[in-house]
């Protein structure tokens, strides 16, 4: 069952901006009148109508587990929790938090941290909120504006996530620590030149350092690089967890390693 207080704590209706509370078993409201339903896995949608965008399937996730926790990505899920540094009792934000997988790894670096895993895939949603009992759910879509309270986290996560920097700037507090996880151009370069998954565009984090520049100060800017020995599972896994899963005609890769390539970028709010 969930924790509606807790839950609430995060929160602001999406309907007129008032702070979210509970009002019934499984119901959060405003003092507008607005009622949003709590799921009995323990989270609340606040999507609303209109979004044009869809989260990972049930597949996109089995594949993403299966590659996270193989331990095959262990090296960016450590080097986002150290960027991290938070104090006992933060709240942090993931914001397209899949599985939870990293959020988690955050959670582990000091005492009473809670989380909220915010995904537009209700799926995801529910498997990370039953992986801790420190973390609530959300469903909502990252490019909307967010149903959080203003200055009401310590931290936001982005890891392989769409980032609405205006507005992960209005729910951190003032000092609060934004950590942002991008590819490479080379990020498994030996899986892309099969066709087995998308390309990625050049200098994406100079990209995400010159839009933030004006809300945010840069703290580090981390290059994480490791060659991943791969068998047929790992393979298909590592097509199957992003959006090239949704290309189901590209040819399947037979290469025996691959190079994950990613920088994590840390900015504080200004």
């Amino acid at each position: 069952m969930a924790d509606l207080t807790r839950l609430s704590s995060w929160l602001r209706c999406p309907a007129c901006g008032r702070d979210l509370e509970p009002v019934d078993r499984l119901v959060l409201g405003c003092a507008e009148g607005h009622r949003h339903d709590v799921n009995k896995r323990g989270y609340v949608s606040l999507l609303g109508a209109g979004s044009k965008h869809f989260g990972d399937s049930a597949d996109m996730l089995d594949a993403r587990d299966a590659v996270l926790e193989s331990g095959a990505y262990s090296p960016i899920a450590d080097a986002v929790a150290a960027a991290e540094a938070l104090p006992a009792g933060a709240r942090v934000l993931d914001a397209g938090a899949g599985t939870g997988h990293y959020l988690r790894a955050v959670l582990a670096t000091a005492p009473e941290v809670t989380g909220l895993a915010m995904d537009l895939s209700p799926a995801a949603v529910t498997r990370a909120v039953r992986s801790s009992p420190s973390i609530d759910g959300l469903v909502a879509d990252t490019w909307r504006p967010l149903p959080l309270r203003s200055q009401s986290v310590d931290a936001v996560l982005d890891v392989f996530a769409p980032r609405n920097l205006s507005e992960f700037h209005r729910v951190l507090r003032p000092g609060g620590v934004l950590t942002v996880v991008v590819p490479r151009a080379d990020h498994l370069a030996s899986l892309r030149e099969s066709g087995a998954m998308l390309d990625i565009p050049a200098d994406k984090a100079d990209d995400v350092i010159a839009a933030a520049k004006a809300l945010y100060a840069p703290l580090t800017r981390e290059h994480v690089r490791f060659v991943l020995a791969l068998d047929d599972a790992l393979r298909l896994a590592l097509a199957g967890m992003g959006p090239s899963a949704r290309h189901a005609d590209a040819a399947p890769a037979t290469t025996d390693e691959t190079t994950v390539s990613v920088d994590v970028l840390t900015f504080t709010a200004r």
